[in-house]
């Protein structure tokens, strides 16, 4: 996990060690205001950029303003009246995003938030609302999509990712069920139009965001009951069967998997080469 307190600078430190970064801030304000004016995530982006190499490879997570259905305010949430809308994603993400990173961004996280039971549409309204959006926006290779609501992982969620090239993303996350499932659920199919493959390894399962941080923190070892062998089993099964398909897969692992997110990293790579 990337440390805020952690100077922009030190990214290139990061990237001795691992291929790949995750960029979550991305996912709280868009880069340009409805003016045109450039914000704060702008800036903080064009630093980044000025310290990375060629073959540096980004992850970004889209403004939850595009895919959220409902935000935050105060202590409650509202209807979100830019939900999946066009416009706004790529005027004032996707377009300014393509001139900051160029060929360092490699993926574009869509992440949609948990439905609880009573707030659930039918699952076919959601695939027709994420087709039309998909189609209205530029076709892109390294678009993927979390979705955080068991219900949804269906087939006709599923026909719509296959349709626009988007990759259904693999997460263990709170009330996600095991990413094996997940991967048995659309048959193994890769849906991403570059064959790329995304997969988070985020909270344990049954377990919420407060808990896992507070049991993780501060971060430097492995956490008994945070920490399951069995999640490194399943991982090392979805890569392997992905890579078998010719496949790039992306391994994004947070501290909150198991308390330090380097050591599951050495864990599963050694499950890996181990056979």
């Amino acid at each position: 996990m990337w440390k805020k307190s952690c100077p922009i600078e030190s990214v290139k430190e990061y990237f001795e060690h691992f291929p790949v970064l995750e960029i979550d801030f991305t996912f709280y304000r868009l880069l340009l205001d409805e003016h045109g004016r450039t914000t704060n995530n702008y800036e903080l982006l064009k630093n980044y950029q000025q310290y990375l190499k060629a073959d540096d490879r980004i992850i970004l997570k889209v403004p939850q303003v595009i895919m959220a259905q409902k935000l935050r305010q105060g202590k409650g949430y509202v209807q979100n009246a830019n939900y999946l809308n066009p416009d706004i994603f790529i005027r004032q993400f996707y377009e300014p995003i393509k001139e900051i990173l160029g060929g360092n961004l490699r993926g574009f996280i869509f992440e949609q938030e948990y439905q609880r039971k009573q707030d659930r549409m039918p699952v076919e309204q959601l695939a027709g609302e994420l087709d039309e959006f998909f189609q209205a926006i530029p076709r892109d290779r390294r678009y993927h999509l979390e979705i955080r609501t068991p219900n949804y992982l269906e087939e006709p969620v599923f026909e719509v990712l296959e349709k626009h090239g988007v990759g259904q993303i693999f997460s263990q996350w709170t009330w996600l069920p095991a990413v094996k499932k997940q991967y048995e659920k659309s048959g193994g199919r890769i849906f991403n139009a570059g064959k790329q493959i995304v997969i988070r390894l985020l909270t344990p399962i049954g377990m919420r965001y407060d808990e896992t941080y507070a049991r993780a923190y501060p971060f430097d070892k492995l956490v008994d009951d945070l920490f399951k062998p069995v999640m490194v089993d399943e991982v090392v099964h979805l890569v392997r069967e992905f890579l078998a398909q010719d496949a790039v897969v992306y391994l994004i692992i947070n501290n909150r998997a198991g308390g330090n997110a380097p050591m599951i990293a050495e864990k599963v790579a050694g499950r890996f080469l181990g056979g």
